[in-house]
C-alpha cells in the first residue's frame, strides 16, 4: 500500500522544523582523495572560505563528518553581535608594575 503523500503546508513545517545548517569550507582538498574532492563539491562548496545553508539532517552532518579536516559546521550563537563569528578566547594580559 503506498504511502500518503504529505500536504503542502506539512512539509513546510518539516522544513522548518529540521532547521539549517552553515558549512563552511575551510581547507583545501588538494592532495586529498578523490572521493574527498567529490564530497565537497556535491554540497556546493566551490571556493575556499564559502559558506553555504544546507538543512540540518543527520544525513547532512554524516556527510561534513566524512571530511572533518575540510569543513566545519559554523554554530551560529544567538547572543552573538555577528552571526556566524566564533568568538575567540579572551587573552590573559600580564600586569606589568
Amino acid at each position: 500500500m503506498p504511502r500518503k503523500a504529505k500536504s503542502e503546508a506539512a512539509q513546510a513545517d518539516s522544513k522548518d522544523a529540521a532547521g539549517t545548517i552553515r558549512i563552511q569550507y575551510y581547507r583545501s582538498f588538494i592532495a586529498t582523495p578523490r572521493t574527498h574532492k567529490t564530497i565537497v563539491r556535491s554540497i556546493g562548496l566551490t571556493k575556499l572560505n564559502q559558506v553555504v545553508e544546507r538543512p540540518d539532517t543527520p544525513s547532512m552532518r554524516g556527510v561534513v563528518a566524512k571530511v572533518p579536516h575540510l569543513l566545519r559546521i559554523i554554530e551560529d550563537r544567538p547572543d552573538s553581535s555577528r552571526p556566524g563569528v566564533v568568538a575567540k578566547a579572551p587573552r590573559l594580559l600580564r600586569i606589568i608594575e
